[in-house]
C-alpha cells in the first residue's frame, strides 16, 4: 500500500457522504423536541459545551505526549494528535456512530447498523448533538494509542490504526456498554468511560507497543532499561493541567442533561480523585528515589482521573479519594512492571495510566457505588452481583481491545509495515516522516546508551 492510500480512503468516505447524506433525511428542525422537552435548549448547550471541553483535551494529550518524548519527534507527535481528532471525526461520522448507537433487528445486543454518515433518520438535531459528544470521546480513545507507539511508528500506518479504532474497535465495545448491548443488559455500567474510552485505548496501545518492540537504545544487553527523558517537563505539565480541566467536560457532561444536579458531585469527585492520585504517585517516587518526580506526579493525576471516570456519579467524595489514591499506586507500579519485568516500552506511561487504571475504575465502581445516586450499589454495600458484572466487563474489555489490537498491528506489520527504519528512528520522525524539525534553531543531540 502506498503512502497515498490513507488519503484516498478519506476522500472516498467524504465523497460517499456527499452523495448519500441528503437522501431520506428526517426533519432536522427540532420543533417536536422543544414541544416535548422545554429544557432541551439548556441540555443542548450543556452537552455541546462539555463536548468542546473534551475536544480541548486533544491539545492536552499533544502537550503531554510531546513533553514526555524527545525533541526530534515533537512535530510527529503533534501531527498524530491532529490526525487522531480529524480522522476520528470522519470515521466516527461515516461508520462508528452507526455501529455504536444504531439499531440492528435481532442483533442489537451485539451491534448497531443504522445511521451511517448521519443519514436518514439520524439527520436530526438530537442525534447530531449525540454524535458530536460521542465523537470527541472516540477521538480520545484513539489518541491514547499515540503515546504508546511514540517515536518509532510509521505515520501512514498510524492513520490506518486510528481509522480502525474509531470506526470499529471502539464503537463495538461502546455499543455493548452504552448502546444497549449485551453487557449493559447484564447490568454493567461505566458512567463516563473508564473502560469504554480509557482502558480500551490503553490496551490497544499495549498491543501496539508489544508488536512494535522497544525504541532503539531503550534496553541494555542485560535487559536493564535506559531512561530516555522527554524534552520538556514544562510542556508535559501544561498538558496535565489541560487534561484535568477538559475532564470536567468528560465526566460532568456525561449526565447528558443540564438539569441533573449530580453535576456538583461529579465535579467534586473528579477533582478529589485526581488530587489524590497525584499526591500518592509523588510520595511513592519521593520514597523510592529520594526526590519527588514531576512527570510521575502528573501521570498520577491523570491516573486518578481515569480511575474515577466510571463511577464519578455514583460514589461519595471519600470513595473518590480512595479510588484516586489506589490509581496513584497502580500507575507507579504499572510503569515499573512494564519497564523492568515485561520490557515493554511505553514512552509516556499510557498503558499504566489508561489501561490499568481504567480497569481499576470499572472495578472500583463495582466496589464503592453506595446507592445514593442512580440506585446502584457496589460490593461494600451488599451487591456482590454488580461487582461480578463489572469484573466481567474488565475481562471483556481487555480481551476485545488487546486481542483486536494485536491482530491489527500484526496484520499491518506483515503487509505494509508499522515501524520506521533504524536510521529514520535515530534521525527522528520529524525529519524522516515530515521533512521538518519542531525546533529548527536548536541542535538536538542524543545521550550515549548501551545497546545490543
Amino acid at each position: 500500500m502506498s503512502n497515498k492510500s490513507p488519503f484516498l480512503i478519506i476522500m472516498v468516505l467524504i465523497f460517499l457522504g456527499m452523495i448519500v447524506g441528503p437522501v431520506g433525511a428526517a426533519d432536522p428542525s427540532g420543533e417536536t423536541t422543544l414541544a416535548e422537552n422545554p429544557s432541551a435548549p439548556l441540555d443542548f448547550i450543556w452537552v455541546l459545551m462539555c463536548g468542546f471541553l473534551v475536544m480541548f483535551m486533544q491539545p492536552g494529550f499533544a502537550m503531554l505526549e510531546s513533553g514526555f518524548t524527545r525533541a526530534k519527534n515533537a512535530a510527529n507527535i503533534m501531527m498524530k494528535n491532529l490526525m487522531d481528532f480529524s480522522i476520528g471525526a470522519l470515521s466516527y461520522w461515516a461508520i462508528g456512530f452507526a455501529i455504536m448507537y444504531g439499531t440492528m433487528e435481532g442483533l442489537n445486543w451485539l451491534m448497531g447498523w443504522s445511521g451511517f454518515f448521519l443519514m436518514g433518520d439520524a439527520y436530526d438535531v438530537v442525534t447530531i448533538q449525540s454524535w458530536f459528544f460521542q465523537m470527541v470521546f472516540a477521538a480520545t480513545a484513539a489518541t491514547i494509542v499515540s503515546g504508546c507507539v511514540a517515536e518509532r511508528c510509521k505515520f501512514s500506518t498510524y492513520i490506518l490504526i486510528s481509522i480502525v479504532v474509531t470506526a470499529f474497535i471502539y464503537p463495538l465495545y461502546g455499543h455493548w456498554i452504552w448502546g444497549g448491548g449485551w453487557l449493559s443488559q447484564m447490568g454493567a455500567l461505566d458512567f463516563a468511560g473508564s473502560g469504554v474510552v480509557h482502558a480500551l485505548g490503553g490496551w490497544i496501545g499495549l498491543a501496539g507497543a508489544l508488536v512494535l518492540g522497544p525504541r532503539f537504545g531503550k534496553y541494555k544487553k542485560d535487559g536493564t532499561p535506559n531512561a530516555i527523558p522527554g524534552h520538556s517537563i514544562t510542556m508535559a505539565t501544561l498538558g496535565v493541567f489541560i487534561l484535568w480541566f477538559g475532564w470536567f467536560g468528560f465526566n460532568c457532561g456525561s449526565t447528558l442533561v443540564g438539569t441533573d444536579l449530580r453535576i456538583s458531585v461529579i465535579a467534586a469527585n473528579t477533582t478529589l480523585a485526581a488530587a489524590a492520585g497525584l499526591v500518592v504517585a509523588m510520595l511513592i517516587t519521593w520514597k523510592w528515589h529520594g526526590k519527588p518526580d514531576v512527570g510521575m506526579a502528573g501521570n498520577g493525576a491523570i491516573a486518578g482521573l481515569v480511575g474515577i471516570t466510571a463511577g464519578c456519579a455514583w460514589v461519595t467524595p471519600l470513595s473518590s479519594v480512595i479510588i484516586g489514591a489506589v490509581a496513584g499506586v497502580l500507575v507507579v507500579l504499572g510503569v515499573w512492571f512494564l519497564d523492568w519485568v515485561l520490557h515493554i516500552d511505553d514512552p509516556v506511561g499510557a498503558v499504566s495510566v489508561h489501561g490499568i487504571c481504567g480497569a481499576w475504575g470499572l472495578l472500583a465502581l463495582g466496589i464503592f457505588a453506595d446507592g445514593t445516586y442512580g440506585g446502584v450499589s457496589g460490593l461494600l454495600y451488599g451487591d456482590s452481583g454488580f461487582f461480578l458484572v463489572q469484573a466481567l466487563s474488565v475481562v471483556v474489555n481487555f480481551a476485545w481491545a488487546f486481542g483486536l489490537g494485536v491482530l491489527v498491528f500484526w496484520i499491518l506489520r506483515k503487509t505494509i509495515g508499522i515501524r520506521v527504519s533504524p536510521e529514520e528512528e535515530l534521525e527522528g520522525l520529524d525529519i524522516s516522516e515530515h521533512g521538518m524539525s519542531a525546533y529548527p534553531n536548536y541542535v538536538v543531540t542524543e545521550p550515549f546508551v548501551e545497546v545490543e
